[in-house]
């Protein structure tokens, strides 16, 4: 059952349209039992003499042409990996995608943000588009149709070559493949470093100052894509430097969907948007189209990834789509985002802005302020609700003053080695 609901999923995906029913199980895109119309080609960085000198090189300010062919077809999979020295060099090449001879790329983006590698550095993942396997094996199983010619390049902005570059591009001919209704398949990069928190003068986050704040029309919030034209929004990864303790992620999601103005869609909180739930329980996970694969601690200087793929109900847009998420509840908070989107529309597409300068994109803590980044005020915690009257517990025993323990979302005071305490119950809100 799985094979047959299976085999158009990602077919369908570029016409617009995605069955509730297909769900998680995207691949394979084609029901294995029936035969196949389309005939596999590879463009590959495989040694024209047959010898085992299987790469390219690619020097520092060099550009390399992974792909350059004409007709109609869709490229099913790209595969590659990177040998290169230097330190975040995920960061410094960049990933180009050119349909139909069109001048502005609808892929442009830090090769490693792409595979969802949006710290820089590399780890293993697996979703139905993307996954890196054993050791650092970058692939994507976007479906890209076009229907007169491609061209994919990597340019090295970094100060040292790539000394081997490796890469097996899949790409199917045949009726169908891209026909006039197939769209265009685009990815963006887009950072904020960092965002801009409007406050750094808070405990945690269920301060009454933060928690009552209102945010209604998205303003301020980190925009992850702003498209125009006809098409649909398929997904999203996500790296997070943070740079003040504490949870990041109890911002919002807001989709605006031909409507610049006002959200069309809003979510309850970023793990929310992720799939996950409650600060994703402090541990990491990866399933086909949601996860977090990197979970750091709540505190300054800790690393996430994640990501989430619509791939039950692709957002459609039919003239203007912006996606955005707050930065703490109300963007309050001021962490490093680094984002990569991904959809599919009409050409021409408007042509993106400018790619951050190298620097920029590497990840680096931010001199912010706020709690874990620079001196603190000595203030007391928010005040905490007594927990109920338990006629048969033991009676609690206060610990010494000025002993803290972080915990999720809120500062609470533990008792010595050799005192035991009620735990407070559990605050359903805020998380």
């Amino acid at each position: 059952m799985k094979s047959s609901l299976a085999f158009s999923a990602l077919t369908l995906l570029v016409c617009g349209f995605v069955p509730s029913a297909v769900a998680q199980e995207v691949r394979p895109d084609h029901d294995l039992s029936r035969p196949q119309s389309y005939v596999l080609h590879r463009a590959s960085s495989t040694s024209p003499t047959g010898a085992n000198n299987d790469y390219r090189v690619l020097p520092a300010g060099g550009t390399l042409t992974m792909l350059d062919i004409d007709g109609s077809a869709q490229i099913s999979h790209i595969w590659m990996t990177i040998s290169d020295r230097e330190k975040y060099h995920l960061k410094r090449i960049v990933l180009r995608i050119y349909w139909d001879n069109e001048t502005a790329p609808s892929v442009e983006t830090p090769v490693g943000d792409f595979f969802g590698l949006n710290l820089g550095d590399y780890h293993n993942w697996e979703s139905a588009m993307l996954s890196v396997g054993n050791d650092r094996g970058m692939n994507s199983f976007f479906p890209m149709p076009f229907r007169r010619h491609a061209r994919i390049t990597l340019t090295n902005e970094g100060k040292l070559p790539a000394t081997s570059v490796y890469y097996n591009i899949d790409y199917r001919t045949g009726p169908k493949v891209a026909d006039k209704d197939s769209l265009y398949f685009h990815a963006q990069y887009h950072q904020a470093v960092p965002n801009k928190g409007w406050t750094t003068d808070f405990y945690a986050n269920n301060d009454p100052a933060i928690n009552n704040k209102t945010n209604k029309d998205g303003k301020d919030n980190y925009v992850f894509l702003e498209a125009n034209g006809r098409g649909h929004y398929v997904g999203m990864t996500l790296g997070v430097l943070q740079n003040q303790d504490g949870w990041w992620g109890e911002g919002d999601d807001m989709l605006f969907i031909d409507d610049p103005n006002t959200p069309a869609i809003v979510g309850t909180g970023s793990e929310d948007y992720i799939l996950g739930a409650w600060d994703f329980g402090g541990s990491r996970f990866s399933y086909s189209s949601y996860g977090a694969p990197i979970k750091g601690d709540e505190l300054a200087g800790s690393r996430s990834v994640v990501y989430r793929f619509h791939l039950d109900s692709p957002v459609t847009f039919t003239k203007y789509f912006k996606g955005t998420i707050e930065h703490g509840h109300a963007n309050h908070r001021s962490d490093n985002y680094y984002s990569e989107s991904y959809w599919y529309q009409t050409e021409p597409h408007t042509p993106f802005a400018p790619l951050p300068p190298v620097e920029t994109r590497l990840p680096a803590l931010m001199p912010t302020g706020g709690p874990g980044n620079g001196p603190q005020p000595n203030i007391a915690p928010p005040p905490q609700p007594l927990p109920a009257p338990n006629p048969g517990a033991t009676p609690s025993v206060a610990a010494p003053a000025g002993s803290t323990t972080r915990t999720q979302d809120s500062t609470t005071t533990p008792a010595t080695p050799q005192q035991q305490t009620t735990p407070q119950q559990p605050k359903p809100e805020p998380r």
